[in-house]
């Protein structure tokens, strides 16, 4: 039996909790992903039935970035507008069938969160509202509004796959991340945003 070296094991665990985290990018007209694929960072994979995902906490204490995406209104925001209270920024697109799945549990905890926290999710298609608007309408939300970030300016400073879920304190400094999609009911989604309420 040949043994492999223990980089390319390395190599290959990395690519492996890759595909177990979440959705690529989206493609662009000419059939090619965008720039800056998907990189998921150590940690270890958890699931719970369709949810899979990677808590990483390497980027602890970093500030928020400056990236301008879009509100509800179409006005141009950055996440410095919502500094004061702990706030959970979710990376999302609706061709991203994890990040659809969460989406539901997302809207309930955002709908309890009441004023101690922000909740946004920002899509990451490139269609922007034409195609995220629509989504909404249909899915029936109570608490989530549509935030898109065509661009992808929020998904490059993050260099992560979708759904990536980034948990920022009250000065806009990051606590962790959640990549792939979890539930948002459950105890450790609970557990994990405890951590930010101080």
């Amino acid at each position: 039996m040949r043994r492999v070296p223990s980089p390319y094991l390395a190599i290959l665990a990395v690519l492996l909790a890759g595909s177990i985290a979440g959705c690529d990018r989206e493609k662009q007209a000419d059939g090619q992903a965008g720039q800056g694929q998907a990189n998921v960072s150590a940690g270890q994979a958890k699931g719970v039935g369709q949810f899979e995902y990677q808590i990483d906490r390497s980027h602890k204490g970093e500030a928020a970035p400056t990236a301008a995406f879009r509100g509800p209104d179409d006005a141009a925001v950055t996440l410095a507008t919502f500094r004061g209270r702990p706030l959970l920024v979710n990376l999302w697109a609706t061709w991203c069938a994890p990040c659809v799945a969460e989406m539901p549990t997302l809207d309930a905890m955002a709908a309890k969160s009441g004023k101690r926290m922000t909740v946004i999710a920002v899509a990451q298609d490139l269609q922007g509202a034409e195609i995220v608007d629509p989504w909404f309408q249909k899915a029936g939300l109570k608490a989530l509004q549509p935030y898109i970030d065509p661009q992808n300016g929020l998904l490059d400073a993050a260099n992560s796959a979708l759904p990536t879920s980034i948990y920022y304190d009250a000065k806009g400094r990051e606590i962790w991340r959640v990549v792939g999609a979890i539930d948002w009911q459950g105890k450790e989604a609970k557990a994990l945003l405890a951590e930010g309420a101080s």
